[in-house]
């Protein structure tokens, strides 16, 4: 008796060991989901941002461009000088990258 026992033991020692197995490989396919759920969380949330930025931008645009358009020199001046930061600024970022 003593060895059938022993057998099965060794077979719920394998059968445990492949159980714990499937338990890592799940709980790995798991963090994956969460990581990659989480990354597009981080991107929808970037693109809202720039969307943002972009609508902001482009508003104040048009009113620079509106009072320009009115002869309004301080306006002009102001377009101006905000037009050259801005390549002052791309040509600084651009220096980081090439």
């Amino acid at each position: 008796m003593s060895s059938e026992a022993y057998e099965r033991e060794r077979q719920n020692n394998s059968r445990l060991e492949d159980l714990a197995g499937k338990v890592s490989a799940l709980r790995g396919v798991t963090i994956d989901i969460y990581d990659n759920a989480r990354n597009h969380e981080l991107i929808d949330r970037n693109d809202e941002a720039f969307t943002s930025f972009g609508a902001g931008l482009k508003n104040s645009a048009n009113r620079l461009g509106h009072m320009a358009r009115a002869g309004n020199k301080v306006a002009v001046f102001k377009l101006a000088a905000i037009v050259c930061g801005a390549v002052i600024v791309l040509w600084w970022i651009s220096g980081f990258f090439f």
